[in-house]
């Protein structure tokens, strides 16, 4: 329906067996003006963990050797469209509830970097954005506060995409939030973006959970099938994957700053 603002209004998370219009949704979405706030919606999921045990093989008592953050900028009248790729891969395997990447078969996979590909050629204001570590050379004394190793990868990729804004909705996982108070993510961004880069954007911080929100189980799929072309050397899921977004590494050369590492594929 259509707000006395002129934004179109849906729930969050439709339920995929009602068999709605898709089309619709859309088109009534892209005419809609949108003034006002919350204009641009981040959201932020990772594969890999913060574990620091390397004496053992990854899944057999050691920790993963790389640890994967992956966002998508998307405008909030283009919710929808991004969306719509998981929406459709439940309509066309099936599904009843939340499926992860991690339990897919390659092929799914693949149809996925597809969805996600069509929709980043078809709508340039919509990115993805990766970045990657390489647990192994992170120094000791970074090790003993790996909440601030992840809030510095996410200052890393999210500062440049929205310190032009006015303000930004922030989306986390609720489940992926490395922190101990559940805002100081979010409070640090907001710090970087005021003090460090001079900029006036508001940090709206609204994590939720990722079986109800179908934006956050599509950066759940991103952030697997790049991190497990590093972890596990997969190629064929990567190659698809790594078309049109941006992959950013952290830690890859132990001998170099960090600063200078996290700048690009």
């Amino acid at each position: 329906m259509r707000g006395a603002d002129n934004v179109v209004y849906f729930n969050e998370v439709p339920d995929v067996r009602d068999g709605f219009r898709w089309e619709t949704i859309i088109n009534a979405i892209s005419s809609a003006s949108a003034p006002g706030k919350l204009l641009m919606q981040v959201y932020l999921d990772e594969s890999g963990d913060t574990g620091w045990t390397f004496s053992h093989p990854y899944r057999n008592g050691g920790s993963s050797r790389y640890l994967c953050l992956a966002f998508l900028f998307v405008p909030k009248i283009h919710r929808k469209i991004t969306q719509k790729v998981i929406v459709d891969m439940y309509n066309d395997y099936g599904w009843k509830s939340e499926k992860k990447a991690s339990s897919a078969a390659e092929s799914q996979q693949l149809k996925f970097c597809e969805g996600m590909n069509e929709c980043l050629s078809n709508h340039h204001d919509i990115k993805v954005d990766c970045i990657v570590v390489k647990k192994e050379n992170v120094q000791d004394h970074i090790r003993k506060d790996p909440n601030k190793l992840y809030n510095f990868m996410t200052k890393m990729v999210i500062v440049d995409h929205v310190k032009d804004l006015l303000e930004f909705e922030f989306i986390p996982d609720k489940r992926s939030i490395k922190v101990e108070s559940g805002n100081s993510l979010s409070d640090y961004l907001q710090t970087v973006l005021w003090f460090d880069c001079h900029s006036k954007v508001r940090v709206v911080h609204h994590p939720a959970e990722s079986h109800r929100n179908y934006n956050l189980q599509f950066v759940d799929w991103i952030s697997h099938c790049v991190w497990s072309h590093f972890e596990d050397g997969e190629a064929n899921v990567f190659s698809e994957a790594n078309k049109l977004i941006k992959i950013r590494r952290l830690f890859f050369d132990s001998h170099s700053l960090p600063l200078n590492q996290a700048i690009g594929s």
